[in-house]
């Protein structure tokens, strides 16, 4: 029993994800998404583009648009503080950045501990969420960016 249990971890495919929170919920999103995590710097806002997207930044010459993912996943606004982070990442051949409350962790889960997003996910639009995972003690929500970039103007 033990060695089979071992032999299924082992062949068990393990993701990548950086783990981060808004408000008490946990999220993540596949490492290889992610280019770099940075600290909240000034934006420039941008005229007529949904109330979610906070406006441009400029990293290192190139101009990226940065969005409230609380905002973009319908959650109460909430004014940045010193957790907060900049997710840049990229989606095809897009890079953008999400504003979150805090990075928490970069985590190794097996593929195993995945389910499907139950039908009802509560105050955060569900069409957003690709899987939950079930660790130890907590629930970890599985975010698409590419559908949370649906209908983004930039």
């Amino acid at each position: 029993m033990e060695k089979e249990l071992e032999q299924n971890v082992l062949t068990d495919e393990l993701l990548q994800l950086v783990g981060f929170k808004i408000g008490d919920e946990e999220f993540a999103v596949d490492i290889l998404s992610v280019q770099e995590i940075i600290k909240m710097i000034m934006m420039t806002k941008v005229p007529n583009t949904p109330d979610y997207v906070k406006g441009v930044i400029n990293l290192r010459g190139r101009i990226i648009p940065v969005i409230d993912l609380r905002r973009r996943l319908g959650l109460k606004e909430k004014e940045a503080d010193q957790d907060s982070r900049i997710i840049v990442v990229e989606i095809g051949e897009n890079t953008i950045g999400f504003i979150v409350d805090e990075v928490s962790e970069v985590l190794r889960i097996p593929q195993s501990i995945i389910e499907p997003p139950p039908s009802m996910v509560g105050d955060v639009n569900a069409n957003f969420i690709t899987a939950v995972a079930k660790l130890e003690n907590r629930l970890l929500i599985l975010l698409d960016l590419e559908k949370i970039l649906e209908n983004v103007k930039e």
